[in-house]
């Protein structure tokens, strides 16, 4: 499996779209990076990653299309993507906190690597004894 989705058409943003296809757009692209973070399946981090990058600089690009006033639809639409990004933000943070997690016990692994392969390294030298009696 692919982890780029070449064969579909990138969704570009025109600029004289109208507010509520901008906000439906938008919701789309954030229904589409729940899928992604809620997806077991994707195997490969950095696939995963790649992808969710691509569709949060998608989002970026419509956020700031969109403007006030808004209509009775397109407040509806908001809140479903409020409701949606609530999740997002929650998947994100708990992604975040694995990644964290993995990069903790690598630097635990490294430190008792290093330790067996030179176990001498971090022993002190301040508490030497001399004899005087001689």
């Amino acid at each position: 499996m692919e982890g780029s989705n070449s064969d579909q058409p990138e969704k570009t943003v025109h600029p004289k779209r109208s507010s509520v296809m901008v906000i439906r757009a938008f919701h789309d692209l954030t229904a589409e990076l729940l899928a992604v973070l809620e997806d077991r399946t994707i195997t490969e981090r950095d696939v995963k990653i790649e992808r969710v990058t691509k569709l949060i600089d998608q989002r970026d690009g419509l956020l700031s299309q969109i403007k006030p006033p808004f209509t009775g639809e397109e407040q509806q639409l908001g809140r479903a993507v409020l409701l949606l990004n609530q999740q997002v933000d929650h998947l994100l943070k708990l992604q975040k906190q694995e990644i964290q997690r993995d990069i903790q016990e690598i630097n635990k692994k490294k430190k008792s690597s290093n330790k067996y392969t030179n176990p001498y390294e971090s022993l002190s030298v301040d508490g030497m004894f001399y004899d005087k009696r001689n």
